[in-house]
């Protein structure tokens, strides 16, 4: 049995697809407030050959003041529609460093009824560091239809009121993937106005800790990552991040360990950090 995920495609499988009808390759780079990187400036300087441009600032709810909040199914349609993107195409997403953000588009895909989601392991440095080609400018693409599941439901996304409830009761577990000093409080928000700590009773593991250089760890690493952090994998989880983007990749780590029993808190500490009355906890409790 292979050790590695089954939703990820190496640059060599994707070379050997490129142009191939039905493809369709997405760069869904994003990066944190303050990070001094430009996501549309380095697509349009540089991109796999054939790839557009998901922009996770853009297709989201448009009648949320909250971060990348969920967009409904119709919004999601229409603007991936545009981007020449059907819903029985093999897509194939990727983001700059590797695994960071891309994960959010996967669960998006799937979440709406996509089949054959894939992200790139390793992402855009990795293709580039193994000498595939790359091409400049902004890609005009073909219209395309994509028709979201009618049985993408909110069963696979936690609300506030739901995140209330089980902190209250306990009857879930939350896997935080920001980063131990955000998660302790140690280190303050990017965004002004939240306040610093967790959801009591949430266990952290960290993003960057489910991949190196990039690239997506084993399986047996990351069953070996959520045990060590006091995570039931035989039980069910809610995911939370700052603004539902890394989050996301908990969930893809999960599901790839066969962990059907995730949802994901689309609101995460962007909604719950700025609130006065939720209950936050400090250090590693």
């Amino acid at each position: 049995m292979s050790d590695t995920s089954p939703f990820l495609v190496s640059a060599d499988w994707l070379a050997e697809r490129l142009g191939t009808a039905d493809l369709s390759i997405v760069d869904a780079s994003w990066y944190l407030p303050g990070s001094g990187r430009d996501q549309h400036a380095e697509f349009a300087a540089g991109h796999i050959p054939g790839a557009v441009f998901f922009d996770q600032d853009d297709i989201v709810d448009p009648d949320s003041k909250l971060p990348h909040a969920l967009p409904p199914a119709s919004v999601f349609a229409e603007k991936v529609s545009r981007l020449g993107i059907a819903d029985t195409d093999t897509i194939i997403v990727y983001e700059g460093p590797g695994f960071f953000a891309a994960p959010r588009v996967w669960w998006l895909f799937r979440l709406f009824g996509a089949q054959s989601v894939f992200l790139l392991d390793g992402g855009f440095d990795a293709w580039k560091a193994s000498g595939k080609p790359v091409e400049s400018g902004t890609p005009s693409p073909a219209l395309k239809v994509f028709k979201p599941s009618a049985s993408a439901s909110s069963s696979q996304v936690a609300s506030l009121t739901d995140m209330q409830a089980h902190v209250e009761k306990g009857d879930r577990q939350i896997v935080d993937a920001r980063s131990h000093g955000r998660f302790t409080g140690a280190k303050p928000e990017p965004r002004q106005g939240m306040r610093s700590g967790h959801m009591p009773g949430a266990r952290n593991v960290p993003i960057s800790s489910l991949s190196e250089q990039g690239k997506v760890r084993s399986l047996s690493e990351l069953r070996e990552i959520f045990e060590n952090a006091g995570v039931d994998l035989r039980q069910p989880v809610v995911t939370t991040c700052g603004s539902g983007v890394t989050a996301a990749g908990l969930n893809f780590a999960l599901q790839s360990l066969g962990h059907d029993g995730v949802t994901l808190y689309d609101g995460s500490w962007s909604e719950w950090g700025a609130l006065k009355d939720t209950a936050v906890a400090t250090g590693d409790d």
